[in-house]
């Protein structure tokens, strides 16, 4: 059923629909402007240095959400992880600011 579901309905959709390739159809569309180049640019390394910097920051900050609801109950040695937890998180931070990670230019 799993394989039969989509392979049936696909089926169905390439029988129904109209099959007049064009030119212009083939084109990839942006807004209506003409693309110029090739897509196969290549980008710099800094896009995914900051690509990655905010995957790492933003699964961290995960983190916080069971502890926000578990607060009350950890009283104050949950408090004291999550500081030094979020202490560590700033100096890394830092450290990358100061490596220039995050300049854009």
């Amino acid at each position: 059923m799993a394989i039969a579901i989509p392979v049936v309905t696909l089926l169905i959709a390439k029988a129904v629909r109209p099959d007049n390739p064009l030119a212009t159809k083939l084109m990839p569309y942006e807004c209506g402007v003409d693309p110029e180049g090739s897509a196969r640019g290549r980008y710099t390394v800094r896009f995914y240095i900051v690509a990655i910097l905010f995957v790492v920051f933003d699964v961290e900050t995960i983190f916080l959400f069971p502890w926000a609801v578990q607060a009350r109950t950890l009283k104050t040695f949950g408090f004291v992880e999550m500081m030094i937890f979020l202490a560590i998180l700033v100096v890394g931070f830092i450290w990358i600011w100061a490596k220039g990670a995050l300049e854009w230019v």
